[in-house]
């Protein structure tokens, strides 16, 4: 059981979450990839993947290799810090680039909504250990709520997967005993709230 816990939070590492997000938002949501033809969306993606996936998991190699933190795990909330840092400043390098890109106002809020998940949590480990992973699924699940709630698009069986996916990731959280119930409970909230509400009100930075 620990096994199957542990490939899941594997599967649905919170690297992964954003540029998932960004393609649920344009598959879903006809109003915002309108004028992305396929090619333009791959490109899209595939920058993202690279600033916010590829960077990030680079630095934590190289962190790994110079012995500040133990494992690509961060067991520990202390050594979450650097990375997290990191990260931030690539989501925000990303977003310059996307600012730039003449994309849909709901694609720039909802990278601002994570950029401002990833913020929060960068604050409250300073303090408390948060679970990331529940803050990246749960941005997903804000994602799809906000994508329904500000077009009207219809998108209950997407809604209830991911919602799902968010159960089984906190309970594979919880089975590892990576986090206790208030860590996941808490990451859960703070990720559907930021991107929800920074898809429902249009925020960008």
């Amino acid at each position: 059981m620990k096994q199957a816990a542990h490939a899941l939070s594997l599967i649905l590492h919170p690297l992964f979450m954003t540029p998932v997000a960004l393609w649920m938002a344009m598959h879903l949501d006809p109003h915002v990839g309108y004028f992305l033809p396929t090619h333009a969306r791959l490109i899209l993606l595939g920058m993202v993947f690279l600033m916010a996936v590829l960077f990030p998991l680079s630095s934590m190699v190289l962190l790994r290799r110079a012995g500040l933190i133990s494992s690509l795990e961060m067991p520990h909330r202390e050594e979450r810090i650097p990375p997290f840092v990191m990260t931030l400043i690539y989501y925000a390098m990303t977003y310059y680039l996307l600012q730039r890109s003449g994309l849909d106002i709901t694609l720039l809020s909802l990278f601002a909504g994570a950029f401002l998940a990833l913020l929060l949590t960068t604050l409250i480990t300073l303090r408390w250990k948060i679970s990331v992973h529940m803050v990246g699924i749960g941005g997903l699940v804000g994602t799809v709520a906000g994508s329904a709630d500000i077009h009207g698009v219809p998108v209950l069986h997407w809604l209830a997967g991911t919602v799902l996916l968010a159960g089984a990731l906190g309970t594979a959280r919880l089975l590892t005993n990576s986090h206790g119930h208030a860590q996941v409970y808490a990451g859960g909230a703070l990720g559907f709230a930021c991107t929800y509400l920074a898809v429902a009100t249009g925020l960008h930075l």
